[in-house]
């Protein structure tokens, strides 16, 4: 698969004039009128039926979860605890179809499969309300982002936030706290996502840079499983493009090595050397691939602005979670809407 896709002509940047140019330092609050967020396709009989199922199981207001993978594994009970109103909140009713959808509308393991990944996320460090609640902040991935590898910057078509990888600009050497960052940065990026989308683009740049350390390395393929294991069991459904460009030899090696434990459907959804501005709207893309942004990474500048902006947007999130009752099975459309009424009354 890859040496075919190795071999085709690689995508010519289009030349974009000086006075094109929109000078950008921050992250992009909302998407803008070039981006329409496509439909959502109607459940039939059999779905709906499922997904009360799930409901009905998470909505018992005496559910417990594990508190860890192992308590989940060894189905310790006795060790299961009570949810807290932070995990109700991410309890929505898209968060349950993204689960039966990846398991193939099959409720029983939907429902273990979201225990786990509530047990995962209460070992991992990201259930808390605000920045000062959870393991997993800004303040200790600060250090990871400080040349710039990974940037929340814009929307794409669909009106997903684009989420920027730039492994040549890798900084530290192989760690936890790697993996840490990108799933911070993944948190942030769900915070951008508008009312009416829950997936996210990921704009891959393997291009090496003079602010990098790390220079013609690849990550190790125990590091690649693992972000693997983690985007694939935790944020099911979760990206709706990956966009893949300026793959040295060293990549495309490391691309063959991880694929057989890259799920079919997420093979779907990655593209590769092919122009960004198909995918992304020119107003809202990097002048590096195309678009009409001319941003140049401050850390000093944009990492605290981003923490601030997504802490704005998770504490909106929350405040009409309360709003609408706290109840397990709100809609994201409306947690993350401006509208008084629920568009999806939890049936």
């Amino acid at each position: 698969m890859f040496d075919k896709l190795r071999s085709k002509e690689k995508a010519k940047v289009a030349e974009v004039k000086d006075e094109e140019l929109r000078e950008v330092a921050l992250p992009i609050p909302e998407p803008g009128p070039q981006s329409v967020i496509p439909p959502e396709k109607p459940l039939d009989e059999s779905q709906k039926s499922k997904y009360l199922k799930v409901l009905n199981h998470f909505s018992d207001p005496d559910l417990k979860a594990p508190a860890t993978e192992d308590d989940h594994k060894h189905k310790r009970h006795d060790s299961y605890v009570a949810l807290n109103d932070y995990e109700r909140a991410w309890l929505t009713r898209e968060c349950f179809l993204r689960y039966l959808r990846a398991t193939k509308w099959d409720q029983a393991e939907a429902i273990s499969r979201i225990e786990l990944t509530l047990a995962w996320r209460r070992e991992f460090g990201v259930v808390g309300r605000d920045e000062s609640e959870l393991e997993v902040n800004g303040e200790l991935c600060s250090v990871e982002n400080e040349t710039g590898k990974e940037v929340i910057l814009g929307f794409d078509n669909d009106a997903r936030p684009c989420l920027y990888l730039k492994p040549g600009r890798q900084n530290t050497k192989t760690s936890l706290r790697q993996v840490q960052q990108l799933v911070y940065m993944l948190e942030r990026v769900i915070d951008f996502m508008p009312s009416g989308q829950d997936s996210l683009a990921l704009l891959i740049d393997f291009k090496q840079s003079p602010v990098g350390i790390q220079q013609g390395k690849i990550p190790p393929v125990g590091t690649g499983r693992q972000v693997l294991h983690i985007l694939q069991t935790h944020y099911p459904e979760r990206l709706g493009k990956a966009l893949l460009t300026n793959i040295p030899w060293l990549g495309w090696t490391f691309l063959k090595i991880i694929h057989p434990f890259i799920d079919p459907l997420t093979r779907e959804k990655l593209v590769f050397d092919q122009p960004f501005p198909n995918y992304v709207p020119r107003e809202h893309l990097d002048k590096d691939f195309g678009g009409t942004l001319d941003f140049e990474y401050n850390h000093e500048k944009y990492w605290p602005a981003l923490v601030k902006m997504a802490e704005e947007k998770r504490q909106r999130y929350f405040k009409r979670f309360e709003k609408f009752g706290s109840k397990v099975g709100l809609s994201e459309v409306d947690l993350r809407g401006d509208h008084d009424e629920l568009r999806y009354p939890v049936e």
